[in-house]
């Protein structure tokens, strides 16, 4: 190792301690820190210990509720049996009994259906998208769906979706249950859980849950309010638990989609977005505070948003196999125990709202609740998820306001993106050319070495052509990584678009997923059932493509293990793309396209022999030449490494 080593190693020593020491924490920040995780953890042991002993009185409520049910099949004079219910439901009797009565709250892009037993939304159905076999899109549908609370009342276990509740909306005038409204109107809708008092309803306390609609809105207005309710409801801290379920239904033709995947995602209060394990069985408690939590698919969510926060989350998704045998449409239950801010000492209110909706970027982003962080645009790596941001959805959304075809605005929007390009592919072609030009000179070389002993020797001659020519190997590769990051953008872009959903073009009847033209007899292990057709047009461009710019540079016979890799790498997409968005596969086959007729016309309009004469000249010329650093550090290393061969 000589000096030079070893004074670079000492630097890059000494700048590593100095960012260390720059980026150490403040002894206020770590006493913060400190302060964040005890309170986190003992946060968590108090939630454990109350959960524990929470089971253990539901169980015991349980058991006395079975007891209770069974005593009330075995009586028959009502009195008798009010009085058993009495004693069951405590303060909640009267609500124990009612007629499941639904209602319905319909606007411009949904339909609401709530129920008369637990107050609760029953079926949300969009009215502007239909599921891949055309029949209408329910996010969620049936008894099984759940919002309410569990409590305990004077030593009961009361959950709210067994009462029922009372519409307000009748008394104040309406006469149907059917409320429509649409354009900027609003609407509002209550139902009320009401204690009981001397064989009626207590109007000065109960449980309400307000909705309020707007005509041309996927929000939903959600508030909850408790009214006299101190002495009611006993609870196990500064919160009560919103318990929320939901069987989310099947809408499209695949059920996984490895891009767009079926799970959980939420918001940490003020802070990141995160989500349980993609497409699997998963939990997750948050012993934080939470903005929102969402039950979300490939192209459609249901969230539920807090206007302040929630205290804490528990979070599950399972695959329950009874409710797959019952319904071919079943996918995965979603669960959520969401703590909400609650003072026993006063009245409660607390704000929130749903979102029934499309995963659509600007739909989300005028939000502004980090909510189109579900949709996977790149967000790990900001140059990924700016070009979408900035550039393919304001393109792609310009494009659709002219009416066009959804496979046309994709061919405009390659042609745009190839322009913008042009002069990344043209210093490609032009490097390629003189590689090419330069490539008998360089198999002189290889031929005069032809030892391995000689390699270091060669390297450095073939360099200093490189140098006197006025070429580099690394013009040719450098303006395509350029180019690496929209390709990966779009591969992000198109599965998540729905925009594309439903969206047909030729033979494609849907851009969004896959576009069978045929459907064989078995399932080929990493291919599919299917063949898909924009996929198999993908891989033969890409694979000719290969060999005309292999021919091009002039590589078809260095490095035979490498050429082998690049007509293997469409082989192996061909499989992986086959069930992917037909409108992704229709994009990388239009950018093949373009590009070869990129190359005809660069082959056309620059001339090798002239490209010849000028590196000709160059290489004549007497005047120094200015090494570029990528040639300077080659030649470096080979003159070091060719010195040190010798003594081996």
């Amino acid at each position: 190792m000589d000096r030079n080593n070893i004074i670079g190693l000492v630097l890059i020593f000494g700048l590593i301690s100095l960012f260390t020491w720059w980026n150490k924490p403040s002894q206020e920040e770590k006493l913060a820190m400190e302060h964040y995780r005890d309170s986190v953890a003992q946060v968590q042991a108090y939630n454990d210990s109350v959960l524990m002993a929470g089971n253990i009185l539901r169980q015991q409520a349980q058991q006395q509720q079975e007891e209770v049910a069974d005593q009330t099949t075995e009586v028959a004079d009502q009195d008798a049996v009010a009085q058993i219910k009495k004693e069951q439901y405590g303060l909640f009797a009267g609500a124990s009994e009612g007629e499941d009565i639904s209602y319905t709250l319909e606007n411009d892009v949904m339909i609401l259906t709530i129920s008369a037993k637990g107050g609760r939304p029953l079926s949300v159905e969009l009215k502007d998208y239909q599921t891949y076999d055309s029949l209408p899109l329910i996010l969620f549908q049936g008894a099984q769906n759940n919002l309410g609370f569990s409590f305990f009342s004077q030593n009961r276990l009361i959950n709210t979706n067994e009462f029922y509740f009372n519409p307000v909306w009748k008394d104040r005038g309406f006469e149907s249950n059917t409320m429509t409204v649409s354009g900027e109107d609003q609407q509002t809708f209550a139902m009320r859980l009401y204690t009981d008092m001397e064989g009626s309803v207590n109007p000065d306390q109960y449980i309400e849950y307000k909705y309020t609609i707007t005509g041309d809105s996927y929000v939903i207005d959600f508030d909850i309010s408790f009214k006299g309710m101190q002495d009611v409801i006993t609870t196990r801290g500064n919160f009560v638990d919103l318990e929320w379920d939901i069987d989310l239904l099947q809408q499209e033709q695949l059920t996984e989609n490895r891009l767009n995947a079926i799970t959980t995602y939420f918001k940490n209060y003020q802070d990141d977005v995160e989500h349980l394990k993609d497409n699997a069985d998963d939990e997750e408690s948050i012993p934080t505070r939470l903005k929102w939590v969402s039950y979300k698919q490939q192209f459609f969510s249901s969230t539920l948003i807090a206007d302040n926060y929630f205290e804490n989350g528990d979070l599950k998704n399972v695959t329950e196999a009874e409710k797959q045998n019952e319904n071919p449409r079943y996918i995965k239950t979603m669960t959520s125990v969401i703590g909400l801010p609650y003072d026993p000492m006063q009245d409660n209110t607390v704000g929130m709202s749903f979102y029934f909706g499309p995963n659509k970027y600007n739909i989300f982003n005028k939000m502004d609740l980090d909510l189109e962080q579900q949709i996977q645009l790149g967000w790990g790596f900001f140059l990924l998820n700016w070009i979408n941001r900035f550039a393919i959805i304001p393109v792609f959304n310009f494009l659709e306001g002219f009416g066009w075809n959804y496979g046309i605005i994709i061919l405009v929007l390659t042609i745009l993106l190839k322009l913008v390009l042009l002069p990344i592919a043209a210093r490609t072609y032009t490097s390629s050319a003189k590689m090419r030009v330069l490539k008998p000179e360089v198999d002189e070389i290889n031929e005069r070495y032809p030892r391995k002993e000689d390699a270091m020797k060669k390297q450095q001659a073939t360099m200093e052509l490189y140098r006197k020519a006025g070429a580099s190997p690394m013009s040719g590769c450098l303006p395509m990584l350029l180019q690496m990051p929209i390709l990966i953008a779009m591969f992000r872009f198109f599965p998540g678009a729905i925009e594309l959903r439903q969206q047909s073009f030729l033979w494609a009847h849907d851009l969004s997923t896959y576009d069978s033209i045929l459907s064989l007899p078995w399932d080929i292990p990493f291919y599919g059932d299917h063949v898909s057709l924009f996929t198999l047009l993908m891989t033969v461009s890409t694979i000719i493509y290969t060999k005309i710019n292999n021919d091009m540079t002039g590589q078809s016979n260095q490095m035979p293990g490498m050429k082998t890799m690049m007509y293997m790498m469409p082989i192996m997409f061909l499989g992986f793309f086959n069930n992917y968005s037909a409108g992704l596969s229709y994009y990388y086959f239009l950018a093949n396209i373009i590009t070869f007729t990129q190359m005809f016309i660069f082959r056309k309009l620059i001339d090798e022999d002239k490209v010849r004469a000028k590196i000709q000249m160059k290489k004549k010329s007497t005047k120094p030449k200015k090494k570029s650093g990528f040639q300077k550090r080659l030649e470096e290393m080979a003159k070091q490494q060719g010195v040190q061969v010798p003594k081996k």
